[in-house]
């Protein structure tokens, strides 16, 4: 028969203590890495840079957070990566906030019924782009944003050419059949 000790809830344990980590010498010892782990997911230079100094902060704000669970470095990189999808929320917002600054931008001229449609047709063509998947919305924003080649995209994002192709044709089929809708 197997017996068990209850303990109260206010009793702790303490054998599981974490070690304290020095959070200077993971970034200098793994920043490197950490800025292309970040470069490989973000084309734009200031925009890594950012990214990885507000993983920085993130880290040594949130440092009584950290349970030992893992190794302090697969920790920050997992902020990092948190860092990065939001990041690429905010891009998608962004050109929200884009495709309305364009519509101010039609001539006052310009047919009531032509600015409707056109406003009806890029939002739905909005709406078709922020439900892709993640990683072929950011190849999209690579292709729209930085005019990059799809040889530079697979590269980036270490995938094969043809399924940089492949992923963006369904992406533009996507749009099309969206706006046509």
């Amino acid at each position: 028969m197997e017996t068990f000790i209850l303990t109260s809830a206010n009793q702790t344990d303490t054998a599981h203590t974490v070690p304290p980590v020095d959070w200077e010498q993971v970034f200098r010892q793994h920043g490197k890495k950490l800025h292309n782990f970040i470069r490989k997911r973000v084309n734009n230079h200031d925009d890594v840079e950012d990214l990885q100094q507000m993983t920085y902060l993130e880290v040594l704000k949130h440092k009584d957070k950290f349970l030992g669970a893992s190794r302090p470095e697969t920790w920050v990189f997992g902020i990092a990566l948190n860092l990065v999808r939001n990041h690429f929320k905010q891009v998608r917002q962004r050109s929200y906030e884009v495709g309305d600054e364009a519509l101010e931008h039609v001539t006052v001229d310009a047919d009531p019924g032509i600015i409707t449609e056109s406003q009806k047709a890029l939002n739905k063509a909005f709406e078709a782009m922020s439900k892709l998947p993640d990683e072929t919305h950011q190849m999209l924003m690579l292709l729209l944003d930085s005019d990059v080649s799809y040889q530079d995209i697979a590269l980036q994002l270490n995938i094969p050419i043809g399924t940089v192709r492949s992923r963006l044709s369904r992406a533009r089929g996507v749009i099309r059949q969206a706006v046509d809708a």
